[in-house]
């Protein structure tokens, strides 16, 4: 058992952690239970009734949360020529081809999203080791690699996250920060959840959405009614 502190336990008085609230009211809580002295991230942790083992039972995908995530993502563009200058113009921090895959090979993270034109993958691909571990390898289905850079790069700058089923069958994904008005919160979250149901694979079987919770970073974390969102 984790031990906490009296902080986290005078917050965790607020929920009760066998009860399941409507989405409004998990918001409101979980904004209240925030005790921290930094503007903590509210994460959503959706557990799916698919089996993870399965390919055929993936589910991975994007989502534009319609008020973002509250962090100014960095983004690095892998890109040549028209498509770089596009890349540029489209408010990338970061652009360029070999000079940036060198920069990287030496050590260099300063980023945190990777979008790349597909002429540029046999290169960018080298770098697999690297940024793979730290996913943020570009990735098609993820459309982080495209000719259409521009759109990628504003997507992303707008609050574009991506999910993938994880290990135990679960989704975790950033739906704002405490800051954000509990509205904002509840449409991201809802953002997520339409989404999700959305990438719902055909060879599912039984209750999809099973279990929903939010939470702070440092707080306790409340379990949200599913019937609102089959």
């Amino acid at each position: 058992m984790a031990k906490h502190g009296k902080k986290y336990l005078e917050a965790a008085k607020l929920i009760d952690s066998e009860a399941t609230y409507e989405p409004s009211e998990a918001v409101e809580l979980v904004k209240k239970a925030a005790t921290a002295k930094f503007d903590e991230t509210v994460e959503a942790a959706v557990r799916l009734g698919v089996d993870p083992r399965k390919q055929d039972q993936a589910v991975r995908g994007v989502v534009v949360l319609p008020h973002g995530t509250g962090k100014t993502q960095r983004v690095l563009v892998f890109a040549k020529g028209e498509k770089a200058k596009e890349a540029e113009a489209a408010g990338a921090d970061y652009v360029g081809d070999q000079d940036m895959i060198n920069k990287i090979q030496q050590g260099w993270f300063e980023f945190d999203v990777c979008v790349a034109t597909p002429d540029m993958m046999s290169e960018v691909g080298k770098l697999g080791r690297l940024l793979g571990g730290k996913g943020l390898m570009p990735n098609p289905k993820a459309g982080t690699v495209t000719f259409d850079v521009a759109k990628a790069v504003q997507e992303i700058k707008a609050g574009k996250i991506e999910y993938r089923l994880d290990k135990a069958g679960q989704i975790h994904a950033p739906i704002g920060k405490v800051s954000f008005t509990a509205e904002q919160l509840n449409e991201n979250l809802k953002a997520l959840i339409d989404a999700l149901n959305r990438a719902k694979p055909a060879a599912a079987k039984g209750v999809y959405l099973k279990n929903i919770a939010i939470s702070s970073t440092m707080g306790p974390s409340a379990r949200v009614n599913t019937a609102v969102y089959r």
